[in-house]
């Protein structure tokens, strides 16, 4: 792919509706910018960084997230499904309410 290099200073402006397709975008530094409602379809974000991010509401699907670390962070009614779970470690975590399969894990507990 031939790309045309062209390092972008973007300050104080509002590119809502752009379009960015075969573009390499790598090692940028976004700080205090809305990305809501936006779609994100076959990207490369491995090893990115995420703090202090709303993601309230999104949607991750057909997705690797091998090696993901999740730290201080609020997951309060989301849902796993169909998901390799195998070897996950949860830490330090309030599970109340937390169920699998529809089984409570606090009454797993309490049975051991």
């Amino acid at each position: 792919m031939n790309l045309k290099v062209e390092p972008l200073d973007l300050q104080m402006a509002d590119i809502s509706g752009s379009k960015w397709q075969e573009v390499r975008a790598e090692e940028l530094d976004i700080d205090n910018v809305s990305l809501a409602k936006t779609k994100i379809n076959n990207v490369n974000m491995s090893q990115m960084t995420l703090n202090d991010v709303n993601m309230s509401g999104i949607k991750i699907s057909n997705a690797n997230l091998s090696g993901l670390g999740i730290q201080r962070c609020n997951l309060t009614h989301g849902q796993f499904r169909n998901c390799d779970l195998s070897n996950v470690e949860i830490t330090d975590c309030d599970i109340t309410g937390l169920k699998i399969n529809g089984i409570l894990i606090s009454d797993l507990l309490k049975d051991k």
